[in-house]
């Protein structure tokens, strides 16, 4: 980027000047605060237990590989 700004006459500093004034958020907006992921399937109660997980993972792949203890 910096080459071709070079090739067109364009010095670094206004090229990082039209770069920051692209990105900036508008005078007195500021950015939406991000919510966080936490929780977000606490809807559907607690998460299946290590021996579910197993248990339907042995039972999923059964016949695909010999069975591993």
């Amino acid at each position: 980027m910096k080459a071709k700004a070079l090739q067109q006459g364009v010095s670094p500093a206004e090229t990082l000047r039209v770069l920051e004034e692209a990105v900036k958020l508008p005078e007195g907006r500021k950015g939406k605060p991000k919510k966080s992921g936490y929780g977000l399937l606490a809807l559907y109660g607690p998460g299946p237990s290590e021996e579910e997980i197993d248990e339907d993972r042995r039972e999923m792949f059964r016949g695909f590989v010999p069975d591993i203890p």
